[in-house]
């Protein structure tokens, strides 16, 4: 376990909420849900968890390289979704894997891989734990004799740097802030961040189809991977480095997105960019809710590729100090490496003036505006203030989904309504937002954020129940169920319902190929 990583919820034991902050929060909420009583909850110390002991012995050879440490399981036995933060809260640790592994070369994982089919271990693939799918939680079938967690931590160096075709060659474990410190001196970046990018690593955004903070172009890390090496049960797969090919079916994108289910990820190489030297950001604000819609929708048909292009609603604008409570708001941002950006934003500008959208004529300094800069610190803070919230026993979690320009309008009603009718009967009181993280030119990506009274000792039973009603109707309103969290174990029925039923067998020809002994993260992403 990292030393300064929480076991239990998100990110660094020392970092906290400014204490004004969380108290007018905690004041807001209880006044709107009309709580009286707050929980006080706090995580158990490391040292009085009580963890099951380990279900099987290691042969001589791994013991260099695994552990059974009561912290290290811990650490392993969950994401950073809600439900799994709160079994972290509340000492629940039923399932924890039974070692924790921490390769360093691809021999010992394939040896790993070996041991596995012969004893029926189940080995869990582990970036850095930012899951919220269920993505890297223990199976509990009792086909299976244990579970190892593989944590590929130390593979995190960047092995060879192209500056002519600007890629790289990088291993799968390292952490985001790592790769690109790593790609500065040179001048480039791969320009990927995800929100979870201080605490995931590059191959866990390669398998689990990653979106980052850019809204256009270049939103997904499939734009990124160039080739792939993947150790699987039945050898090594690596694909060919071509700045693109029309010779069938791509093998990087067949590992592109598969959850750990077919191998482990151990380097790729990936495309990158140069450093951004100019830059504008700007807040612009709609009185009406249709009326941003449009502007969103015009900006992503437009061609200008913005970097930044976020609607965000009034109410979550206003919990995020970015707005009245009233409009609704939208970020716009530009940037390039070559050359000024200012002629983009004009013409940005002008398609939101015309939909009735007003923003500040001062010119912001660097170019930024302040409230832009604003919602991307409260960006990164958001899981922090989640986790200190639940502490008091709200309920707080996201969703998303993407889905066409001509369906959002009715798919937006229907989904908002099943949603707050689910928090109104399970929970009592809530609120459910909205927001553009992505836009392309045939549609958006919607991310609903909900805010609800929790009743003590039962939260995970309402969010569950909640998120239950608002998948089935992202599913039956024609949307995805996940645009860039990935499919897991939560997602696994929807993703069935949403794939055709002659591509799910395909898959699982795949992993019968690929895995024969179905040892490789159990569960995830497909299921018999």
């Amino acid at each position: 376990m990292l030393a300064k990583r929480k076991y239990w919820g998100w990110g660094n034991l020392s970092e906290t909420i400014d204490p004004n902050i969380l108290n007018q929060y905690i004041v807001s909420l209880k006044t709107m849900f009309q709580v009286k009583e707050l929980e006080d909850l706090q995580p158990i110390p490391i040292d009085q968890l009580a963890l099951r002991s380990a279900r099987f012995s290691l042969p001589k050879q791994f013991q260099s390289f695994c552990t059974d440490s009561v912290g290290e399981r811990a650490a392993h036995s969950y994401g950073k979704s809600f439900r799994d933060v709160w079994r972290g809260l509340h000492g629940q640790f039923d399932n924890p894997p039974d070692y924790v592994a921490f390769p360093t070369t691809e021999i010992q994982i394939l040896e790993l891989m070996k041991f596995a089919e012969k004893e029926r271990i189940a080995l869990v693939p582990f970036g850095g734990g930012s899951s919220v799918t269920g993505g890297v939680e223990p199976t509990r079938d009792s086909k299976y004799q244990g579970v190892i967690t593989v944590d590929m931590r130390h593979f995190d160096q960047i092995l060879a740097i192209d500056e002519k075709s600007r890629a790289a060659h990088i291993q799968g474990g390292i952490f985001g802030p790592a790769l690109e410190a790593g790609l500065r001196p040179h001048g480039l970046t791969m320009r990927h961040y995800p929100q979870s990018f201080e605490f995931s690593t590059l191959g866990g955004w390669i398998v689990t189809r990653s979106g980052g903070h850019f809204a256009t172009l270049y939103t997904h890390i499939d734009e990124f991977v160039q080739a792939v090496r993947m150790v699987t049960p039945q050898g090594i797969m690596e694909s060919r480095r071509l700045p693109g090919h029309g010779a069938g079916p791509s093998e990087e994108r067949l590992v592109t997105g598969s959850e750990g289910i077919f191998g482990i990820v151990t380097s790729a190489w990936m495309r990158l960019q140069n450093i951004p030297k100019f830059k504008a950001a700007k807040t612009i604000k709609f009185k009406e809710f249709d009326a941003a819609v449009e502007a969103t929708r015009l900006l992503a048909q437009s061609g200008l590729n913005p970097a930044n292009a976020r609607l965000v609603d009034s109410i979550e604008a206003m919990s995020n100090g970015l707005g009245d409570g009233v409009s609704t708001m939208v970020i716009i941002g530009f940037e390039s490496h070559h050359h000024p950006v200012d002629e983009w934003m004009k013409i940005a500008l002008e398609i939101c003036e015309k939909l009735g959208g007003t923003y500040s004529k001062k010119a912001p300094k660097d170019g930024r505006s302040a409230k832009a800069d604003a919602w991307k610190n409260s960006f990164l803070k958001a899981p922090y203030l989640r986790d200190e919230l639940m502490k008091k026993g709200f309920i707080l979690e996201t969703f998303e989904t993407a889905v066409t320009w001509d369906q959002f309008p009715t798919f937006h009603k229907n989904v908002k309504k099943a949603t707050q009718d689910a928090v109104n009967k399970h929970c009592g009181a809530g609120t459910v937002t909205c927001r553009f993280t992505h836009l392309y030119p045939d549609g958006p990506a919607p991310y609903y954020t909900i805010i609800a009274k929790g009743k003590a000792g039962k939260q995970m039973e309402q969010w569950d129940a909640v998120k239950i009603a608002a998948s089935k109707a992202i599913i039956e309103n024609g949307g995805t169920i996940t645009h860039h969290h990935a499919v897991g174990k939560d997602h696994q029925p929807y993703y069935a319902d949403q794939q055709s039923t002659i591509f799910g067998e395909a898959l699982w020809a795949v992993k019968d190929k690929l895995d024969p002994k179905g040892i490789l993260n159990p569960e995830v992403l497909i299921k018999r």
